[in-house]
């Protein structure tokens, strides 16, 4: 893994605190950290997007943003584990884990991105 998919994963990881901020955040200081957390996540994904297909990283930042937000709220906020948002959540990754081998193999064949 590149440094590039590193910048996806870390964005979406802000992108999990900045949903759970728009929320949750009541004071000055929460929605400053929400705002700042809006600006590293997109920051990230606008420049890893000029490196990689912009639709796989758009695919792979609001996957795994929607996975950690769930498990977030699960974790966190007391909202029930129910096992259809499991079972959704496993075909979100599969999604988004496919989309990110399509990449490698097309990349291997010698397409450009």
């Amino acid at each position: 893994m590149n440094a590039t998919w590193i910048q996806v994963i870390v964005a979406a990881v802000f992108e999990v605190f900045w949903v759970i901020g728009l929320k949750h955040a009541e004071g000055f200081w929460e929605w400053s950290g929400t705002v700042l957390a809006i600006i590293i996540s997109f920051t990230l994904m606008i420049m890893a997007g000029k490196k990689l297909p912009v639709g796989t990283v758009y695919a792979v930042f609001v996957g795994l943003g929607t996975v950690g937000t769930v498990f977030s709220g699960i974790a966190f906020f007391n909202e029930p584990l129910q096992m259809a948002k499991v079972i959704l959540i496993v075909i979100l990754l599969a999604g988004v884990i496919g989309l990110k081998l399509s990449h490698r193999e097309s990349n291997e064949k010698g397409d450009e991105s």
